[in-house]
Formats: C-alpha cells, structure tokens, sequence
C-alpha cells in the first residue's frame, strides 16, 4: 500500500526579530519530525519551506501542501506563535489537523499550540492535539495512530464499490444507504450482474487455468477432489471466477467489492470461496498484488469496515460469522465459507508459507453447485476486530479486541467438525463476556486484523462524527 502523505507546516511568532531569532530552532524540530516519521517507513513528509510568520507565507505554505496532494496536515508549535495563521492555513492545507507542540519548559511551544486550537475550536474545526518529544516512542505512536485513522478516512473519498448481485438471503444489515455512503464516506455504489462473473470467466485462456490449478495443487496442503461437487474442474471454474473479477475490477474502477453468490452462484455456478480468499490475500498463482478487498454475501458495511481496516494497516482483512461460543474452551468460532484470505493461516506475506496450513475441502450440502472450500485454522495473535452499523440512519462503530487462538491440531479438528468442517474458523477469546457480546455486537458478521488499532478507529469515529462502542 501507498506511504502516508503528510503535510507539515512550522508555525512562528508575527515579530520578525523573535521570527528571525528562532527560525533555526523552528527548523530543527521541524526536520525531526519529518525524519522520526519517515523513518517509520510508511509516510512521506511535505515539509514547509520556513517557519510561518505571516498571513501570506501561511496561504503560501499551505497550498503548496494542497498542490503535492497530501492527505493531512500536522501544525507544528515549538514557540510562541500568532493563531491567526493556524487559522489562516486551514483554508488551504488539506485536513484533517493534528497540532503537534513540544514540552521544553524554556519555549513556549505548548502555548502556542492550545492558542491555535482554542481558535480552531471557535471555528468548529476539528483537530487533535499531541504534544511531547517526536523522538520518544511513546509520543511517535500518537501521532502514528492519528495519521493511520485520519488517511484511512480520506482514502475513502473517490472509491467505488462493486456491487456483485444485491441483496442476499434477505439480510438488512448488508445493505446501505448508496446517498449516506456518498455523502459520509465520499464512496459510489456500482451495481453488478454475477452473471458476468461467470461470462468473462468463461472467456479466460485454458493454459491459464490449467497453470492456476497446477499452482495450488503443488502448494495446497490438501486438495480433496471427489467425484461430484468438487472436481478439478470445478477449482478451475473458480479460478475463472477469480480472473473474470479482477478484470471487471480493473475495467470498471472498482476498489473494493461485495459478492452476493448465495442462492445463485451457489446453486447453479460454483461458489466463490477461492477467488474471495485470494482477492484478499496479498498474493495469488501469478505473484504478490495488494489486497483486494471482496466481502461475501454482498456485505456493504462489512466491505466499508474492511476497507478502513486495510487502510489503517496496510494488510489483509479478516471477514466472518459470529458462528459460535464454546463455553468449554471460553472462545467463539468466528468463521464464514468465503473471504477467510489464506494468509490467516500463517501471517506470512509468502504465499508457500500459508498454503501448507491450507485444504481444500468440498463444499458442504447447502452450496449445490460445489467447489472448494478454503479452510484453515487462523493462526495465533492479538486481533482488533470491528464493524461499522447503523441504527435507523445513525452509524456506529463497534470494536472487539481479542485473540486468536489455536489448540492442539486434534482439538481444533474436533471444535471444527462441530460447525461446518469445511470452513475455516479463527478462534478468537475476547475480552467481554458472551452474554456482553451478544446483547450488544450489531449483526451476524465480524471483520479484523492483527495487531492493536482500538486508538486508529477510534480516530476513525471521531473524524466521522459516529459513537463508539468497545466490547473489552
């Protein structure tokens, strides 16, 4: 995924004898905070060309800002400086705001930053503050969590969604409002017959295919084929299933999709497990490709959920069923026949290393037309699961940290053949207590990633303007 583009302007006093007095010292603090945030290897810093001391080098800084196109703009404070030209600055400088001060009991930078923001606060702009040494990891991270939440936010702007067959099996809560989504997240809805998954499929060259299934088999640690519902034929068919949406995506604009596929694909086509799973891997037969996210079951809120997840992490997503508590084992069975990208298996960005924790099984007795199932058992690790939902047309945000955890391979078998042993589940242990979560997680689907990035949506809600509730 593309570095974080940061806006970085340096606020100074309007006198130009303390103006010219500390233009060095400004200059410093302002080249390390270009350099700790570069350094983490996922931001590039547009910096200002000079401290800002004037209503016209604030317009001037600011819109070069606008013009190299970043996506947020961090204040600098490291003095005493004139709020005006905070305010003057936030016509131009693309939001959102973080006012960034330092702590050194001999400048004034602290006050300069809460003047500006007091200021800010009069012109209802929203912003954060964070104030401390750049160079310490516990005030890095602030800032970090703040730029992960705030991009994820504007990366939204712009995007479409492609809509592979509406609806399904009556689910609400897979649907959205298309002129909310426009106006809260800046995202188009472009609606999709799943009748042209299987046509351009159909038109994708054999020795592809033939060299797609070849690949797995060669990778896959268990391909059980059988004589009826999944043939080698049928994986094939899926792999067509795979490229016919990767071309409709790259004709049509599409940046990330839902696929209805069930009680139509799955009754008369095949289903969709293989080409959800790797569209969101970071990988596929033809070699490593940035996550595509795909929702099962024409999922909006969940896409939209997984799409901020990518944003903020720049890695897979997780998508699943609330499927079950096991009060023996005190953990939930979180999984869903499509969408689980092979990369749970193992966590490992190589494709090799993930593919031999994997089978593909036949798939069970509700999907008719067959296929493979990709199963697996979610490796191990802190989780930050979460879903954006509505009640009436007020959005929310709900988030569950957890774990992921495995048993003994025996063990884990025997929980799986419990539920549907074909799919894969990620059994997570979260923080709440079972009665806790039900009585209050929105809908039958959960989306996550590893890693802690409870700070990152919560900066996500409030940039949204939508409530938050932790489940911990």
């Amino acid at each position: 995924m593309k570095k974080f583009k940061i806006g970085l302007l340096t606020m100074s006093d309007g006198r130009p004898y303390l103006h010219d007095l500390q233009h060095d010292m400004n200059m410093r603090y302002q080249a390390e905070i270009k350099e700790c945030l570069e350094a983490t290897g996922c931001v590039e810093v547009i910096a200002g060309d000079q401290p800002i001391n004037s209503n016209t080098a604030a317009k001037e800084q600011a819109m070069k800002l606008k013009d190299a196109g970043v996506e947020m703009t961090i204040f600098n404070y490291a003095i005493w400086c004139y709020p005006q030209y905070t305010a003057v600055a936030t016509n131009f400088a693309p939001g959102p705001y973080l006012l960034f001060c330092n702590i050194h009991p001999s400048e004034c930078g602290m006050v300069g930053m809460m003047a500006a923001s007091g200021t800010l606060d009069q012109m209802e702009v929203p912003h954060t503050r964070v104030f401390g040494s750049i160079k310490e990891e516990e005030v890095l991270q602030k800032v970090m969590r703040f730029i992960r939440g705030a991009c994820a936010v504007n990366r939204l702007k712009g995007l479409t969604y492609g809509n592979f067959g509406g609806r399904p099996m009556g689910m609400y809560t897979t649907v959205a409002n298309l002129a909310q989504w426009q106006r809260m997240f800046g995202i188009d809805v472009e609606n999709i017959e799943q009748y042209e998954i299987m046509r351009y499929g159909n038109e994708v060259d054999q020795e592809k295919v033939t060299a797609a299934r070849e690949w797995l088999e060669q990778r896959v640690g268990n391909i059980a084929y059988n004589d009826s519902n999944f043939t080698p034929k049928k994986l094939e068919d899926q792999i067509r299933s795979y490229y016919a949406l990767r071309q409709i995506i790259d004709e049509r604009g599409l940046d990330f999709i839902g696929i209805k596929a069930h009680g139509d694909l799955t009754d008369w086509y095949v289903t969709m497990d293989v080409a959800e799973a790797f569209l969101n891997d970071p990988y596929d037969w033809d070699g490593p490709h940035e996550p595509i996210v795909a929702s099962t079951e024409s999922d909006m809120d969940g896409a939209l959920t997984m799409q901020i997840l990518k944003y903020i992490t720049g890695m897979p997503v997780l998508f699943a069923d609330v499927r079950h508590y096991e009060k023996s084992v005190d953990c939930w069975f979180f999984g869903n026949s499509g969408t689980h990208a092979t990369y749970y298996a193992n966590r490992s960005m190589i494709a090799e290393e993930n593919l031999k924790y994997v089978s593909f099984y036949p798939e069970s007795k509700d999907y008719p037309a067959g296929g493979g199932s990709v199963h697996h058992f979610a490796a191990p690790g802190k989780v930050t699961m979460a879903r954006f939902a509505r009640k009436g047309d007020q959005y929310y945000l709900t988030i569950v940290p957890g774990e992921i955890v495995q048993f003994s391979q025996e063990k884990m078998e025997e929980l799986g053949n419990t539920a549907t042993p074909a799919w894969p589940i990620a059994f997570t242990k979260c923080n709440i207590s079972a009665d806790e979560f039900i009585e209050k997680y929105p809908c039958n689907h959960i989306h996550g990633v590893y890693g802690d990035y409870v700070e990152e949506l919560k900066v996500v809600a409030k940039l949204l303007n939508i409530p938050v509730q932790i489940l911990e």
